[in-house]
């Protein structure tokens, strides 16, 4: 759903600017990026100053749409806080293609590393670094002609994300048009010592490969049509039973004799799921791990906490309001993405909790005058009593 509009906005509409007081230090490395042409020192809106504006259109429910940024900017209390003169769309436009969105990229790796997990227990330290893997599209304008689609009346853009599933974060995230592969994105963007879960629309034996010599591991569903031959059958605890676990082979090979064995050397896992579905029926999920020391139940587990990155994917576009583009350019379009999920991963930060509504609405009644800095301090140091709570149980909530 689309954002309302709103009326020109005032200055009682945005308060609270001292919460960017604590990112000034953070987005200071940006200040010099894109201000090489800038010889006669009359540039009027810096990197991170951009950032800082955009960071407000998330927070602040007045703030609609890129005019209404231009708008802020004119405000006697942004200036002041942000450290900013009036600035013109012109100037709006010119940043979102100026500032090299890589550099932000480096800010949201480092928050992420700062992130403690926020789900604690036994089953989260056998499924270490667990990291859902998935990407969505956005629609994009008519006009935006690198975006092309399905066709020449289709634009849009697919974030590839990663998500750690335990720390409730982003850690690494690409932008590419919608139809790029979101395998290929994959193995530019693998990691040593993840354990990557991923749905069908990546099987790829070579990828599996990669995902093992780049050092880490992975819970991958397969089609459940697929050659393999057996080399023994585990036997089933009760747990894995009650998990719905109907199966737990070791394989000699994946795929057939014609085929070429990427996997050799790597002895493979086959662990079949009983489950029903939302419609009502059985299905069988078959997931491929190279992981031999979990658990049957809890490979089934690390599977079924895949949906946290689809969860997250609907907060970032119907909650966080990033559905909407601010831009037409590629750079910009990955500005506003970054700045999203950097967003996201600074309520993690501040409450040890996955962002939430309500923790999103507080913030955007701070930011409107109705809450107090006291009340909004307050807020989240219930949340982070909530999250201390929650990693004392002895196991992680169901994620479906």
């Amino acid at each position: 759903m689309a954002r309302p509009r709103r009326h020109d906005l005032q200055p009682g509409d945005i308060e609270g600017l001292e919460y960017f007081d604590m990112l000034a230090p953070l987005l200071a490395r940006l200040r010099d990026i894109g201000t090489r042409r800038d010889r006669a020192g009359n540039r009027q809106l810096f990197y991170d100053q951009y950032i800082s504006l955009l960071l407000l259109y998330f927070f602040s429910p007045t703030i609609t749409s890129l005019r209404a940024l231009q708008q802020a900017s004119t405000l006697e209390a942004v200036q002041r806080r942000l450290g900013i003169r009036a600035t013109s769309l012109g100037s709006f436009s010119e940043a979102a293609r100026l500032f090299d969105a890589q550099a932000l990229h480096q800010i949201l790796q480092e928050l992420a590393g700062k992130a403690a997990p926020i789900i604690d227990g036994p089953d989260a330290k056998q499924l270490l670094h667990l990291t859902a893997v998935d990407g969505s599209i956005f629609r994009a304008f008519p006009r935006m002609a690198w975006a092309l689609w399905k066709d020449v009346e289709h634009r849009g853009i697919k974030l590839h994300l990663h998500f750690d599933v335990f720390r409730g974060i982003p850690v690494d995230a690409a932008i590419t048009v919608a139809s790029g592969s979101e395998t290929d994105r994959l193995r530019a963007m693998l990691q040593p010592g993840r354990l990557y879960v991923v749905d069908r629309g990546y099987l790829d034996h070579e990828l599996y490969r990669e995902i093992l010599e780049a050092g880490s591991s992975f819970i991958g569903r397969i089609k459940d049509n697929g050659a393999y031959t057996v080399e023994s059958e585990c036997p089933l605890s009760a747990a894995d039973r009650t998990a719905g676990i109907v199966s737990d082979q070791r394989l000699k090979r994946l795929g057939t004799s014609h085929h070429k064995n990427e996997l050799k050397g790597h002895p493979l896992r086959l662990v079949k799921v009983q489950r029903t579905n939302d419609e009502g029926a059985l299905e069988t999920w078959w997931l491929l791990t190279n992981k031999h020391d979990l658990p049957a139940e809890l490979v089934a587990l690390g599977y079924r906490y895949r949906w946290t990155v689809e969860l997250f994917f609907r907060w970032l576009k119907c909650v966080l309001g990033c559905k909407q583009l601010l831009t037409t350019s590629e750079n910009g379009v990955t500005l506003q993405v970054y700045t999203a999920l950097i967003a996201s991963l600074l309520i993690v930060l501040w409450t040890g909790r996955k962002p939430t509504k309500r923790t999103w609405e507080m913030l955007q009644f701070y930011f409107q005058g109705w809450a107090s800095l006291g009340e909004l301090e307050a807020h989240l140091e219930k949340q982070k009593l909530i999250a201390l709570k929650a990693r004392e149980q002895s196991s992680p909530p169901d994620p479906i």
